[in-house]
């Protein structure tokens, strides 16, 4: 619940509502609420960090998690509070929180700190292979999005640290693997929104050639589709049905940044097209498929929001845009 209105204000702003509008302070309101000002299992390996992070669910103040708590801060950024003086200092708690959770390698991990012993995963009983908590491209990558996107301020180095990892992630053909979505397609995503909003001149070879990929990896009616088993078998990576939500995170990845959204106006056209032709008469859109990811090859989670707002979310930004285009 947590992430998922985050996510839909998000969608809902972008897509043209007023911040002001009732529902959306109320549901901003209700996001401030949540942020977790106890100690959780996080403070064994991070001795320094203070609370200030949100979990994935409603109540869960033992394990806040990264990629929650920076899309958090994102919607809380865009949004309007009936308090609006206590959003600085929400953001900063958040923030200052996030900051202290940095691996060694300078990536960021779901829940924990340099949680990265694969023995572990070996151990009888770990039959999911999900003992240990690594940082991941796609948690590094919204940290990154959240730090560039609310223009915060952190330490260079970390910054840096964070970059160089997320970069050393990208694979030869250009993608990301996605930890926490189904797969190659999000994880990409994730990481050209991160990059095009932290020093993107600099990593412009790197950018392009995911959004190299992720033109080639199109489906032919327009959308793109990722199987669960890609995570078993990279020759199956981008390959599947088209689906609401991958296209929607195809569309937003080429999106985040204006040159290569430039270059990619033909696939942003067919994937738009796609997504509007299979919007129901509901004004929603349908996907039978699993998009959410658990446990890679175990585990995977059809989060029922995401065929709604990952969509609307890709259109809002393809209409900004087309206006920027225009003008």
């Amino acid at each position: 619940p947590v992430w998922d209105t985050a996510w839909v204000l998000r969608s809902l702003i972008e897509s043209g509502y007023e911040p002001s509008k009732p529902e959306l302070v109320k549901a901003a309101d209700w996001l401030l609420s949540k942020q977790i000002l106890d100690y959780g299992d996080w403070k064994v390996k991070n001795k320094q960090g203070q609370p200030g992070g949100w979990a994935f669910e409603f109540e869960n103040r033992f394990y806040p998690d990264l990629d929650d708590s920076a899309v958090v801060v994102m919607a809380l950024n865009q949004a309007q509070l009936s308090q609006p003086e206590d959003k600085p200092a929400a953001i900063s708690r958040c923030l200052d929180w996030i900051l202290t959770m940095q691996c060694r390698d300078g990536g960021w991990a779901a829940f924990d700190v340099d949680n990265d012993q694969d023995w572990l995963n070996a151990i009888p009983y770990g039959d999911l292979k999900a003992m240990i908590d690594p940082p991941t491209a796609d948690v590094t990558a919204r940290v990154l999005e959240m730090i560039g996107e609310c223009h915060l301020t952190a330490p260079d180095t970390q910054v840096q640290q964070a970059m160089d990892f997320l970069l050393a992630e990208q694979e030869a053909d250009g993608s990301w693997f996605g930890r926490w979505g189904v797969n190659y397609i999000y994880g990409t995503s994730g990481a050209l929104s991160a990059l095009a909003l932290v020093t993107p001149e600099k990593v412009r070879s790197q950018m392009e050639k995911g959004a190299d990929w992720l033109r080639s990896v199109q489906n032919p009616d327009g959308g793109w589709g990722e199987s669960c088993a890609s995570y078993k078998d990279k020759c199956l990576k981008a390959k599947g049905v088209s689906t609401a939500s991958q296209t929607a995170w195809a569309l937003i990845g080429l999106l985040a940044d204006a040159d290569i959204a430039a270059q990619s106006t033909d696939a942003l056209a067919k994937g738009v097209e796609y997504l509007i032709r299979i919007q129901e008469t509901s004004g929603g859109w349908n996907e039978d498929e699993f998009t959410g990811t658990g446990f890679p090859q175990h585990f995977y989670l059809k989060y029922h929001y995401y065929q709604h707002y990952f969509p609307l979310l890709a259109l809002g930004r393809y209409q900004r845009f087309q206006r920027m285009r225009s003008n």
